[in-house]
């Protein structure tokens, strides 16, 4: 596998805090369907806690990496999808807030820092209500839940697609 061809797919959160558990919800959806709906070929689905070490570890090297996060918003709407597409070049600290203390802010920064961005970040920030201890999400959370692992079939699609058209194709005359 060539690494421009690697996608990296990291659900953030805690699967014990209710709605922060979106991102594993998502990756742990698009596992299933890896290998058949989605070719697995070139991806890594992957969780994380937020920790922003080990998040650079998981997107460093991908030409694509998709982050799938909850969001806390104000005033909020759960369920509500946030979709933030940064290229290498324009990667900056953004005024979103992870459910989590640090994250993902700090992980674009520092990675910046160390010249370990992925190529592109695709975040999906995703607005919960409830980030209780607890599991499960609720409801509106998880009406988004196959939608998302959807438009995320579709990212990847669109990008493989992409990646594999040649630049330029000379003209016959």
């Amino acid at each position: 596998m060539n690494s421009r061809d690697r996608i990296a797919v990291i659900g953030v959160g805690n699967d014990f805090r209710r709605d922060d558990g979106i991102g594993w919800a998502v990756v742990s959806r698009l596992r299933e369907r890896a290998g058949h709906e989605l070719p697995a070929n070139g991806l890594e689905l992957t969780v994380n806690d937020g920790d922003p070490g080990r998040l650079i570890g998981l997107w460093e090297g991908a030409h694509l990496a998709i982050v799938v996060d909850a969001a806390h918003a104000h005033p909020g709407q759960p369920g509500r999808v946030h979709r933030i597409e940064l290229e290498r070049e324009e990667l900056r600290q953004s005024g979103q807030t992870s459910s989590h203390g640090l994250g993902l802010g700090e992980a674009v920064e520092l990675s910046r820092t160390l010249g370990r961005l992925p190529t592109r970040l695709v975040v999906f920030a995703v607005e919960g209500q409830d980030h209780t201890l607890g599991t499960g999400l609720t409801e509106p959370v998880a009406e988004v839940v196959e939608p998302l692992v959807q438009r995320i079939e579709e990212e990847i699609t669109g990008f493989r697609t992409a990646a594999h058209t040649p630049a330029s194709v000379p003209r016959l005359e």
